[in-house]
């Protein structure tokens, strides 16, 4: 499995980075797929991940608000925010995991990285 997509837009308000770095893993183990966010928003921000899977639209896996503390799991899928990051991590690794995974804000801030 791989990450090999990079993409970083912005807002005056929010700023969304993920770095490009290949990750490959076997079935079975742990990936974790980073991004970090920098926001002047005092507000909450939200802030989502998403899983593409080839041929398949946009799903949504996770939601948290700029200011939240503690993680949130969806099955194997995880996410928490930790110093401006949401790092998503997938454990039990599955061939079925192999897609795109966007990391998003709807203020147009939008990272994707492919596994």
């Amino acid at each position: 499995m791989k990450q090999s997509l990079d993409c970083q837009l912005q807002s005056p308000l929010l700023q969304v980075n993920q770095p490009t770095a290949d990750v490959t893993a076997a079935e079975g183990h742990t990936v974790t797929l980073d991004c970090s966010f920098e926001t002047s928003v005092t507000s909450n921000a939200n802030l989502f991940w998403y899983k593409q899977e080839e041929n398949y639209f946009v799903r949504f896996l996770t939601q948290h608000h700029s200011s939240e503390k503690g993680q949130k799991s969806a099955g194997r899928f995880h996410t928490e925010i930790k110093n401006k990051s949401v790092p998503l991590t997938i454990q039990t690794l599955q061939v079925s995991d192999s897609a795109v995974y966007y990391f998003a804000n709807p203020l147009l801030a939008i990272t994707a990285s492919s596994l």
